[in-house]
C-alpha cells in the first residue's frame, strides 16, 4: 500500500489498480517482488521526509522549493518583469534569421510543454485537492510563479552551453552546461560527474515516468470509456495491442528528430489545451454563481489551520509539491529542448521558458482546481484523481469521460514523444551521437511503450520517479553555481532591449569549449 500512496502523494496518478493476487503469482508479480525492495529502498531515500507541524516533508521538495525562491529573489522578480519580454519574444520580435538552432521559440515552447503538460495536470491536481483542500490551489499557484525563474535559469544555460552539430543540430541541456560550466567555474571534475549522473537519471526518467506511466494511464482510459476489461477489445490481456499501435505512432514521430516532433506538438499542444480549458471554461460558466465561494475557500483553506491535510503545513505541502512536480521547474528536462532554439541570445530562450510553469501550473492546474471546488467534487472520495477529475467535468457535461480519454491519450502521447528526445540527448551523450546510437534508444523506448502498456509494475514506476526527481540534485548545484552568469546574460539584454536598439545584440564570443569536439 505504501509503494502506491508514494506515487500518488506526488500528485502523479497511480499505474493501473492493485489486484488480488491470485494463488499462483503471475510473471508480472514475480517481477514486482523482484524489484521491490531494491526500488523502495532508492524511493526512500529520494523521498525522505522530515517530520513538521505534523506532517512529512519531502527534502527534495524544500530542495526545490529553495532554488525557486533564491532564483526569484537573485535575479529582481525576473519570473514578473520578464513576463511581457517573454510573450514579445514568442511572437517573433526578437527573431535573429540565420541563427543556429533547429526550433522557432514558439516551436521550442510548445516542445517542452509536451512535456510538462499532462497526466498530472488532470489527476494530480483532484489528488493534491483531495488531501489538502481548496487552499492547496493557492499554494500550487505560488509553485508556478516560483518555477518561472528557475526554468529561466536553466534554459538560458541549456542554450548558452549547447553543442550545434556539423549537420545543424543541437545537444544541450544539463549534461552540457554542467560539464562546460563548472569547468569554467574551476569544478571541472565535479561537472563531470554531475552531468553523467544527470544523464543516467534522465533515461530512467524517460523510460519511466516520460514512457511507461503515460501510456498505462492513457491505455486505462481507453478500455474504461469502450466497454471496461470485460467489453473493450482491449481488455482480456490485449492492452499490450493498444501499446504496440501507440508505439508506431511514437515510433513515426521521433524517428524524424526535434523538428518532426516540434512540428507534433506545435499542432497537438494548443489543441489538447484548447480542448481542456474550453471544457473548464463550460463547467466554470455553469457554475458561474459558485466562483466567488471557490476563491474564498481557496483562499480560506490555504491560511487556516484547520484544513485538511495536517493544517496549514499539510496544505502547503500539497499545494508546492503538486505545483513543483506538475512544472519540473529545477528539474532540468526542459532545458534539453529548449536548448535547440534559433537563437544567438541565450537569455532569450530563458525569458521564453519562463512562460512553461505559467502554462502548466498557474493556467492548466488552476483551471482543474476550480472545476473541482466550484461542483464540490473534491468532497467525493473516488480514490482515483482521473475519475474525480471526471465526475466534476460530468456534472455538467454527461458525455465527458470521452472528452477526457481522448485529452488524456493526446496528453500521454505528446509527453512521450519529448521524454523520447530527453531521453535520446542523455544516451547520446554518454554513448556517442552515431547514427546507431540515436537508433538503438529509440527502439527501446517504443519497446517500453508495449510494455508499459499491460504492466503493473508500481516499484518500477516508483524507481523512475526517484530518478526523475533525483535530477534536480546534480542540476540545482549546477544552477546556483552559474547564477552569476545566467544574471550577467539577463542585464546585458535588458539593457539591449529597454535602449530601443533595432539591431540584434550582439553575442559574446563563444568559447572554443562549447564546440562539438570537445565533446
Amino acid at each position: 500500500m505504501k509503494k502506491v500512496l508514494l506515487t500518488a502523494s506526488l500528485g502523479l496518478p497511480v499505474l493501473g489498480s492493485v489486484q488480488a493476487q491470485d494463488l499462483q503469482p503471475t510473471i508480472d508479480e514475480k517481477i514486482e517482488a523482484a524489484v521491490a525492495p531494491t526500488a523502495q529502498f532508492i524511493s526512500d531515500i529520494i523521498f525522505y521526509e522530515v517530520p513538521i507541524a505534523g506532517a512529512g516533508i519531502p527534502l527534495i521538495l524544500v530542495w526545490l522549493l529553495a532554488g525557486a525562491l533564491f532564483f526569484t529573489v537573485y535575479l529582481g522578480f525576473i519570473n514578473i518583469r520578464g513576463f511581457k519580454y517573454a510573450l514579445d519574444i514568442v511572437r517573433g520580435k526578437y527573431n535573429q534569421p540565420g541563427a543556429p538552432g533547429e526550433l522557432s521559440h514558439f516551436q521550442a515552447l510548445t516542445a517542452a510543454v509536451s512535456g510538462t503538460v499532462g497526466l498530472g495536470n488532470i489527476a494530480g491536481v483532484a489528488i493534491a485537492i483531495s488531501l489538502g483542500g481548496p487552499g492547496a490551489t493557492f499554494w500550487m499557484i505560488m509553485a508556478g510563479l516560483l518555477g518561472m525563474s528557475t526554468k529561466f535559469v536553466s534554459c538560458t544555460l541549456g542554450v548558452k552551453y549547447r553543442d550545434v552539430h556539423a549537420d545543424g543540430t543541437v545537444s544541450g541541456g544539463p549534461m552540457h552546461y554542467l560539464k562546460k560550466g563548472l569547468a569554467e567555474r574551476g569544478a571541472k571534475g565535479l561537472g563531470k560527474f554531475l552531468a553523467a549522473f544527470f544523464a543516467v537519471m534522465c533515461i530512467g526518467g524517460a523510460l519511466g515516468a516520460g514512457n511507461m506511466f503515460q501510456i498505462n494511464q492513457a491505455t486505462q482510459q481507453f478500455i474504461t470509456v469502450t466497454g471496461g476489461a470485460e467489453a473493450s477489445f482491449f481488455g482480456g490481456g490485449n492492452a499490450w495491442l493498444f501499446g504496440l499501435i501507440m508505439a508506431v505512432l511514437v515510433g513515426l514521430v521521433i524517428l524524424g528528430g526535434v523538428k518532426s516532433i516540434a512540428r507534433v506538438t506545435e499542432k497537438v499542444v494548443p489543441l489538447m489545451c484548447g480542448i481542456y480549458i474550453a471544457a473548464g471554461i463550460l463547467v466554470l460558466t455553469v457554475n458561474f454563481s459558485q466562483i466567488p465561494a471557490a476563491f474564498g475557500a481557496i483562499i480560506e483553506g490555504a491560511f487556516s489551520t484547520t484544513a485538511l491535510g495536517g493544517g496549514l503545513v499539510g496544505v502547503m505541502i500539497q499545494g508546492l509539491r503538486r505545483g513543483i512536480f506538475s512544472n519540473e521547474a529545477g528539474i532540468g528536462s526542459a532545458s534539453i529542448a529548449h536548448s535547440a532554439v534559433k537563437t544567438n541570445m541565450p537569455v532569450t530562450e530563458g525569458f521564453v521558458a519562463s512562460l512553461e510553469p505559467f502554462i502548466d501550473t498557474v493556467i492548466v492546474c488552476t483551471m482543474t482546481a476550480l472545476v473541482i471546488v466550484v461542483t464540490g467534487a473534491y468532497t467525493q472520495d473516488t480514490g482515483d484523481g482521473i475519475a474525480l477529475t471526471s465526475s466534476a467535468f460530468a456534472t455538467v457535461i454527461n458525455w465527458f469521460p470521452l472528452v477526457l480519454a481522448a485529452a488524456v491519450i493526446l496528453f500521454a502521447f505528446s509527453t512521450m514523444i519529448t521524454w523520447s528526445y530527453y531521453g535520446l540527448k542523455s544516451w547520446t551523450y554518454l554513448f556517442g551521437n552515431s547514427q546507431s546510437s540515436k537508433i538503438s534508444f529509440k527502439v527501446l523506448f517504443c519497446a517500453f511503450v508495449v510494455l508499459g502498456a499491460p504492466v503493473q509494475l508500481i516499484s518500477v514506476v516508483a524507481f523512475s520517479d526517484a530518478m526523475l526527481f533525483a535530477m534536480s540534485i546534480p542540476n540545482l548545484i549546477g544552477l546556483f553555481m552559474l547564477a552569476p552568469v545566467v544574471k550577467s546574460e539577463m542585464q546585458a539584454f535588458l539593457a539591449y532591449a529597454r535602449s530601443g536598439a533595432k539591431q540584434p545584440l550582439t553575442p559574446k564570443p563563444v568559447d572554443s569549449t562549447h564546440l562539438e569536439a570537445e565533446v
